[in-house]
C-alpha cells in the first residue's frame, strides 16, 4: 500500500486548529498522519510531494447547486431579474432537457468545481418530464467520470401554474412518480460508507412549487429510508409573501407544518428570516447553506450566516445555479461569503478562516459527512492545493489569508479519497477540451428547442 506525505506546504489549514506545519501523510484513502513543522513522519512513507509552493487546505463542500443551469448562463431573456421573473424566463428553456443535455451539464459543473479545490457537491435536479424521466441516473455515470464526492438531490415540483404554483405544468410530476422514483434512486444509487462517492437525498423545490402532502410523504420517507431532505426556503421576499397568501404561513411555520424541523434537513439560502425563527432552526437542529453570489445577482437579500452560526444553526455555502452566479467556482464563492459578511457586520466580524470553515467543515456538516472537511488523521483524503505565484498575490504576507483575500481562482492539485483528480492545474480523468464542446453543442441545442 503505497504511503505520500504532502511535505513542508507553504501554508497549511486544517479546519481544526490541529498543527501540520510540514504537511501530511496520506495512505490508501486516509490521512493517517499530521506533521508539525520540523518533524519528519513517523509513519513509514514511499512517496513524497514538495508542497512548498502551495497552501494545503481540506477539499471545498458545495452544499448547493444545480448543474443543468451551466447550459443557461447570461441568457439574455433572464437578465437583470428578480427570483420569480428570473425562474418564470427560464422555465420554458429548461423544459427541453434531456439526458445529453444533463450529462454533458453535470460534467462540467463538476469539472469546473473540482478546478476550484471542491471535492464534494450537492446538487439539486428538481426539472423532470417526458424528455427527461431518469435525470438522477444519468448524474451519477456523469459523476463518476469526473471524480468528486456527490450528494444528488432528487428533487421535484407538484404545483404547476394550474394549480397555483409557479413553473408551468409540463414539468410537473404526481406525487406517485416522484415517491416511487425517489425510493427506486435510494435503492440504486444512496452508499452509506463512510468512503462514499454518491448519496442520495430528497428535494422537493421550493413553497411556490409543491404541496404540503409531497412535503409531508417526502420527510416520511427520508425518516424510513434514513436519507437527508433539502429544499429551498427563506430567498426571497416574494417567497414569504406567497406562503402567507397561499398557506397563511411564513416559510419557518410552513417547515414546521410539513414536518421538517428535524436534523437530516438543510435549506438552501435562507435569508428572510427573523430572530425568531433563526432559533427554530437551530432548536430543529436544521442547516442552511449561503449562496452569496446567487443573491447578490438575483438581489434576493443576505444571509445573516454569522448570526445563523452563532445561534448554533449548522452553516455552509454553495454556489447554487449556474444561471444565477453564474460560476461554478468555490474558492471564489469562500471569498463572497467573507465579503458579503464584512459588508453585514462589520470588518472584524467575518474573517478569511470564517468563511474557509463555511466552505469546508460547514460543507460537511449539512451533508452529514464528518469524515469530510477537514485535515486530520482517520479523515478521507480529499485535499486542494494553491499556488500563489500570479500577480494577484505578489506582495502577500499571509499566504492562507491571500486565498481569499487576493482572490484564489483555480487548484493546483487536486485529492479525493486519496486519488489526484487535479494535476498542475488540469483534469487527470477527463478531457476539457470534449467536455466543453459535447457542453456547448447541448446548450445550442437546448436554445434552439426553447426558440422553435
Amino acid at each position: 500500500m503505497s504511503t505520500l506525505w504532502l511535505r513542508n506546504p507553504l501554508a497549511c489549514w486544517t479546519g481544526t486548529g490541529e498543527n501540520a506545519d510540514n504537511g501530511l501523510v496520506v495512505r490508501d484513502q486516509h490521512i493517517v498522519e499530521l506533521v508539525a513543522r520540523g518533524k519528519t513522519p513517523v509513519t513509514p512513507y514511499d512517496r513524497t510531494f514538495d508542497a512548498s509552493e502551495h497552501v494545503l487546505i481540506p477539499g471545498l463542500i458545495n452544499g448547493h447547486h444545480h448543474f443543468y443551469q451551466s447550459l443557461t448562463r447570461a441568457l439574455q431573456p433572464a437578465l437583470n431579474k428578480a427570483l420569480f421573473p428570473w425562474l418564470e424566463a427560464l422555465y420554458p428553456v429548461w423544459a427541453n432537457l434531456d439526458d445529453e443535455a444533463v450529462y454533458a451539464s453535470t460534467q462540467l459543473a463538476l469539472s469546473e468545481l473540482l478546478l476550484s479545490g471542491c471535492t464534494t457537491a450537492a446538487d439539486h435536479h428538481y426539472i423532470f418530464s417526458t424528455l427527461l424521466p431518469r435525470a438522477i441516473d444519468v448524474q451519477v455515470e456523469a459523476a463518476k467520470s469526473i471524480g468528486n464526492r456527490v450528494t444528488l438531490t432528487r428533487g421535484s415540483m407538484s404545483m404547476g401554474q394550474s394549480t397555483g404554483g409557479l413553473p408551468p405544468d409540463s414539468v410537473v410530476e404526481s406525487e406517485e412518480q416522484i415517491l416511487d422514483d425517489s425510493r427506486r434512486l435510494i435503492r440504486s444509487h444512496h452508499d452509506r460508507r463512510p468512503e462514499s462517492l454518491c448519496q442520495i437525498a430528497l428535494a422537493p423545490c421550493s413553497p411556490f412549487s409543491v404541496t404540503h402532502e409531497l412535503m409531508r410523504e417526502c420527510a416520511q420517507t427520508a425518516k424510513e429510508e434514513d436519507v437527508l431532505l433539502h429544499t429551498h426556503l427563506g430567498e426571497t421576499e416574494d417567497e414569504n409573501a406567497f406562503c402567507v397568501k397561499q398557506f397563511n404561513q411564513r416559510p419557518v411555520e410552513y417547515l414546521a407544518d410539513v414536518g421538517w424541523l428535524d436534523g437530516r434537513v438543510w435549506l438552501a439560502h435562507g435569508i428572510h428570516f427573523n430572530d425568531d425563527e433563526i432559533q427554530t432552526l437551530a432548536h430543529g437542529k436544521v442547516g442552511v447553506c449561503h449562496c452569496p453570489s446567487s443573491n447578490m445577482l438575483l438581489g434576493s437579500g443576505q444571509c445573516r450566516a454569522q448570526e445563523l452560526r452563532r445561534a448554533g444553526v449548522r452553516v455552509g455555502l454553495g454556489v447554487d445555479g449556474s444561471a444565477s452566479n453564474d460560476g461554478s467556482n468555490m474558492i471564489q464563492e469562500a471569498r463572497q461569503a467573507m465579503l458579503m459578511q464584512k459588508l453585514t457586520y462589520g470588518a472584524d466580524q467575518c474573517s478569511h478562516l470564517d468563511a474557509l470553515s463555511m466552505a469546508t467543515r460547514g460543507g460537511a456538516e449539512l451533508l452529514h459527512r464528518p469524515e469530510l472537511g477537514t485535515l486530520a488523521e482517520g479523515q478521507q483524503a480529499d485535499l486542494a492545493l494553491f499556488r500563489l505565484d500570479e500577480p494577484r498575490f505578489s506582495g502577500h504576507g499571509d499566504p492562507l489569508a491571500a486565498l481569499l483575500l487576493c482572490g484564489a481562482h483555480r487548484a493546483d492539485y487536486v485529492m479525493v479519497a486519496g486519488q489526484w483528480k487535479v494535476k498542475s492545474a488540469e483534469l487527470t480523468d477527463a478531457d476539457l477540451g470534449d467536455i466543453l464542446a459535447r457542453h456547448g453543442a447541448a446548450s445550442q441545442r437546448l436554445m434552439a428547442a426553447a426558440n422553435a
